[in-house]
């Protein structure tokens, strides 16, 4: 069976998902998951999709770095597939786990994926440092510092701090930093 893995990192990311989905569809798989998440928190439809691979299965994704962020995540999760005798296929590199010369290729393609995301990484700390030294770099401001008014009114409608984050698209933290007497008497 080939079941289908697509992801974005944002919800803003609306048609790239659709596009994978269809993809993965023309490709003949029977099982998709999807999800929009960034690759560095939880995943929950990634796990649901290496749980459900059986002996056999093949898992198709569109590209790289749908599947891992790293060299170390890559081989992990490759490892958790092997176990279970399912394989990868990758679209966009006409690649798969099945053969000696995929494992190799992959590797190869995974080592050089984690060493350019860490390059741009490294040269975004560098912008950023320099924009500072400049005084050009403010940040972004916080999310809740802008919800201000908008907290201390439903905290003083009753309301929890987790109804509030919940409400407002916050973090709990945030309620709790930003209903503090102290703080609140700062923006009255």
């Amino acid at each position: 069976m080939k079941i289908g893995y697509a992801r974005t990192s944002t919800l803003k990311q609306d048609y790239s998902l659709e596009d994978q989905i269809e993809r993965l569809e023309k490709e003949g798989c029977e099982k998709i998951f999807s999800e929009q998440v960034s690759s560095v928190q939880d995943r929950p439809e990634f796990d649901r999709c290496i749980d459900f691979a059986r002996e056999g299965d093949v898992v198709v994704i569109t590209k790289l770095d749908r599947f891992a962020r790293s060299i170390t995540d890559l081989w992990k999760h490759i490892t958790a597939l092997e176990q279970k005798g399912a394989d990868l296929h990758i679209l966009d590199l006409n690649m798969d786990t099945s053969t000696p010369t995929g494992r190799l290729q992959i590797t190869l393609l995974g080592g050089i994926a984690q060493w350019e995301r860490e390059m741009m990484l490294e040269r975004q700390r560098v912008g950023i440092a320099k924009a500072k030294a400049e005084g050009k770099y403010k940040g972004r401001e916080p999310t809740a510092l802008r919800k201000v008014e908008e907290i201390k009114r439903l905290h003083k409608e009753g309301l929890r701090p987790s109804v509030i984050a919940k409400e407002l698209g916050i973090g709990v933290a945030s309620v709790y930093r930003y209903r503090k007497p102290e703080i609140i008497k700062k923006f009255e």
